[in-house]
């Protein structure tokens, strides 16, 4: 089945959703549910005089040449979520990891579209420190992490020097992603049929979710 593509026009994803599943411009799309809070997030984002843009499907705003913050829609919950997270310092304890594999708390999570007013001038507050940082280009001191490989895919690149010298010529993150998507499956047979579909994209030189 080819893969859905994601949007490209900032108002779709208010309109329709950012294309990355079968419920895009459906009733049931994340983004539905919570319009209210993420059209209050883009009235935040966009008063603060951040710059609007479409990345990875999702709105994303910058400022001083930098991504700030990414909004995001899912089935639980909405969310604004921070880049270089490892800067701030969340006085009001409100951010929260985005997953397992997250290393800072990194972003602010909405289970009710009313929060966002509630929490207005916290973030504004964050979005006002992430800014500062931009401005005075200063970036998370990059802390290195083992990766540690499955073992399907030590086989394959053992098997597969192009896989081999492929993956090693990647980034950190782009090695990461690869990681988590192998390790979401439970059965060795899952990964290994994984890492044959993936083989293209490690090869392009693409994070497993790049297109």
């Amino acid at each position: 089945m080819p893969e859905r593509a994601m949007i490209t026009e900032i108002e779709d994803f208010f309109t329709l959703g950012c294309g990355r599943c079968d419920r895009f411009a459906t009733p049931e799309c994340s983004t539905r549910r919570w319009i209210v809070g993420l059209n209050g997030l883009r009235r935040i984002c966009r008063d603060m005089g951040l710059s609007e843009h479409v990345k990875w499907g999702h709105p994303c705003y910058m400022h001083a040449g930098r991504n700030i913050v990414l909004i995001g829609a899912l089935r639980g919950d909405f969310r604004l979520g921070f880049f270089n997270s490892a800067l701030m310092k969340d006085p009001d304890g409100v951010m929260e990891k985005q997953g397992p594999n997250t290393q800072n708390p990194d972003s602010i999570q909405f289970t009710d579209v009313g929060q966002v007013a509630e929490q207005e001038t916290i973030l504004r507050a964050y979005i006002a420190e992430a800014m500062g940082y931009a401005e005075a280009g200063i970036l998370p001191v990059k802390v290195p992490q083992e990766i540690e490989l499955p073992d399907e895919l030590v086989e394959a690149m053992d098997a597969d020097p192009d896989l081999a010298e492929a993956f090693h010529a990647l980034t950190p993150g782009r090695q990461r992603s690869y990681v988590i998507v192998l390790g979401q499956a439970k059965a060795s047979a899952t990964k290994v049929a994984r890492i044959e579909k993936l083989r293209p994209k490690i090869l392009a030189g693409k994070g497993a979710n790049e297109y």
